[in-house]
């Protein structure tokens, strides 16, 4: 839809060929973006499971009579009432039952019992912020939907976060709405989530925990946060299965993963948000779409160079498909996370390891056959135009040499371009030696770090009903 979006931006018409199945997604993407009704020409069938000579039949039979439509024929506009109710709209009365079965009915719930939104709840959850309910923040480009205070707000209340959690809720917001992170790809087919990764020097006040367990629901900060992402994507960003998701299987709703602060002041490492940009001692969310994780159980060692082997085949067996993103679906894009439980990164200090070092041996280490990296970006997941060799990307300037310093099939290469690809995090249960590996989904929910502002708004602030005031 990109590309067409750009050609109608500057006024050449186009039709979006789209596989069946895939017809909402494309009309919300266009939505998104200003293109209400772009032409599509959907395909019958999915296109990977065809032969060459079946898809050039469908092609010829369907989707050429479509495109030249799409091109041709006027569209007839319809106004239709999207049916949605208005912000201070009452949607249902009843009791506590009566709003969980119209809100599951409705798709607006994940499944789980919500807290009813009423106006006197949201009143109360953002009385002490002063900030504008109806301020716009920007607008859901998967949806068109305004992102507003409002809205994060009613489904805050709807997941049980309390009003010092709405700092946290507005930065995530602005992940959300920024272009580098892609909010827009949350539905895409592998079905990779999010994962929220929490730094800074208030986070434990604020109710987060960073110990054992750390990733399993139960305690309220990381659980309420982590499902407030999952609400406001399906509520507002249309990730739904009616409009906009496409994953394939999906994953289970992710906690927030919280540092341990104190673990990483007293062996002198930067949390993750630092690595990314954020400066030192600010409270900061990082975010990044995850396609799967593998447990590292039972580190045994007690130097680096005896732990460094497990935790980088760890890394490499959660490395499959997404390698495309190393080349391929994107370029340079692919950073997977290794979270280190805390005895696991003294190890490293103690031996005067910075993180730096620890993705260098990590590089060296996360390594699989060329044959195979070959294969799993260009012949069994098929995402790789031309099936193109290693050694003539590198020949071609398009990966760095260490993809090809032999001709030799069974060399071993590296998952990621550069050790600097490689993102660690510390947190869990103090004592037990396990890691955890996380495969990203490269540009389709890049790494993005926002400061969270705990400050109070001081801009113009309207109560719910309407009135203003200007504090002078």
């Amino acid at each position: 839809m990109r590309a067409a979006i750009a050609a109608e931006s500057i006024g050449i018409p186009s039709v979006s060929i789209v596989c069946e199945g895939f017809e909402g997604q494309a009309l919300a993407t266009a939505r998104g973006h200003g293109h209400d009704g772009l032409a599509l020409a959907v395909t019958e069938g999915h296109v990977d499971a065809m032969s060459t000579d079946e898809l050039v039949a469908s092609f010829r039979a369907t989707v050429v009579d479509r495109v030249i439509a799409g091109l041709t024929i006027e569209p007839v506009e319809e106004h239709k009432d999207s049916g949605e109710p208005a912000s201070l709209d009452i949607v249902v009365s009843g009791s506590i039952d009566d709003v969980n079965r119209y809100f599951l009915d409705r798709g607006w719930s994940d499944g789980h019992p919500v807290v009813p939104p009423t106006r006197e709840r949201i009143e109360v959850f953002l009385a002490d912020s002063g900030h504008d309910p109806w301020k716009v923040l920007g607008v859901a480009s998967s949806s068109g939907r305004d992102v507003t205070v409002w809205s994060i707000a009613v489904n805050a209340v709807m997941a049980g976060c309390r009003p010092e959690h709405l700092p946290v809720l507005l930065a995530l917001a602005e992940v959300l709405l920024d272009p580098a992170y892609g909010a827009e790809h949350s539905g895409n087919t592998t079905g990779a989530d999010a994962l929220i990764v929490l730094n800074g020097p208030t986070t434990a006040a604020l109710g987060f925990h960073h110990g054992a367990g750390v990733m399993r629901e139960g305690t309220h900060a990381n659980t309420a946060v982590g499902r407030w992402l999952r609400l406001y994507l399906r509520n507002v960003f249309g990730f739904t299965s009616d409009e906009h998701d496409k994953a394939t299987f999906g994953n289970p709703a992710r906690v927030v993963l919280s540092e341990d602060q104190a673990c990483l002041d007293e062996i002198g490492w930067t949390p993750l948000s630092v690595d990314l940009g954020a400066p030192i001692g600010a409270d900061a969310v990082s975010v990044a779409r995850m396609n799967s994780g593998t447990i590292i159980g039972s580190v045994f060692g007690s130097t680096p160079e005896e732990i460094v082997p497990y935790l980088g085949n760890g890394l490499a067996r959660t490395a499959a498909w997404d390698l495309t993103h190393v080349y391929g679906l994107g370029h340079d894009q692919f950073a997977p996370l290794l979270v280190l439980s805390p005895i696991l990164a003294r190890t490293f200090a103690r031996a005067g390891w910075s993180k730096a070092d620890v993705r260098a041996a990590l590089f060296e280490h996360a390594r699989i056959p060329a044959s195979t990296f070959e294969a799993l970006i260009g012949e069994w997941s098929n995402l790789t135009a031309g099936r193109r060799r290693l050694v003539d990307l590198v020949a071609a300037g398009l990966l760095p040499p260490v993809f090809a310093t032999s001709d030799d099939p069974q060399r071993l290469v590296p998952i990621v371009t550069r050790p600097e690809r490689i993102r660690i995090a510390v947190a869990g249960d103090p004592t037990r030696t396990n890691a955890y590996a996380f495969s990203n989904d490269g540009p389709h929910g890049w790494w993005t770090t926002t400061v969270i502002d705990h400050t109070p708004a001081s801009d113009l602030v309207c109560s719910v009903d309407g009135s203003c005031r200007i504090d002078r």
